[in-house]
């Protein structure tokens, strides 16, 4: 006898999901797995599925509302150069191939050997029930750099990928939902008529 409790389909991120057959689905669905420390986050936009889906595909978007990417370039092939904000004014870089591309429903990827932090992930879009817009959740699996240490100096500088993963995701539901991103932080000129 099941648990009555527990629905049919939730938006728990695979990674943490109690239901052994989940977990077990998503120790398949990385391809190409990198990394040791597994992350997933969830949230709910009120965007059409492919919307999202094809907003994020072209991954030179992702700078747009993730805080640490300076900036992703194509190199072909479905091979991407990342350069990423790291802690103490450094920069990490890696290449990383898609490995799965499902359009409207499933985009995952693989740092190639030499990634200044081993990588792979994914990002799934599915339709949240009650037409209340698209669960899109990210699992990403890393290997921090520095190791346990380079985890927790990561950490207090905030640049740590689960804590990321969790505020970029908010940051693309406030960006897709509105068109912009809310912000606590004042522009130069807000500071300069405070000057003034």
């Amino acid at each position: 006898m099941g648990d009555s409790r527990t629905p049919a389909h939730d938006d728990a991120p695979l990674s943490t999901s109690k239901r052994g057959e989940e977990k077990e689905h998503m120790s398949l669905s990385l391809v190409d797995p990198k990394g040791d420390t597994l992350s997933g986050k969830t949230v709910t936009i009120n965007r059409p599925r492919q919307e999202l889906y094809d907003y994020w595909r072209a991954l030179e978007n992702l700078s747009t509302f993730m805080e640490n990417v300076e900036r992703i370039e194509g190199l072909g092939d479905n091979r991407y150069h990342w350069v990423v904000k790291a802690p103490a004014g450094k920069t990490v870089e890696w290449i990383a191939k898609v490995t799965q591309d499902v359009p409207g429903k499933v985009l995952a990827w693989a740092s190639e050997e030499g990634a200044d932090v081993p990588n792979s992930g994914r990002i799934d879009f599915r339709d949240a029930p009650g037409g209340r817009g698209t669960w899109v959740t990210a699992t990403i699996l890393y290997d921090p750099p520095g190791g346990i240490v380079g985890k927790v100096v990561a950490k207090l500088f905030q640049r740590e990928p689960a804590i990321q993963a969790r505020r970029d995701l908010r940051r693309f539901k406030q960006f897709m939902e509105t068109g912009e991103i809310a912000t606590g932080a004042r522009t130069q000129a807000q500071f300069a008529q405070e000057i003034d």
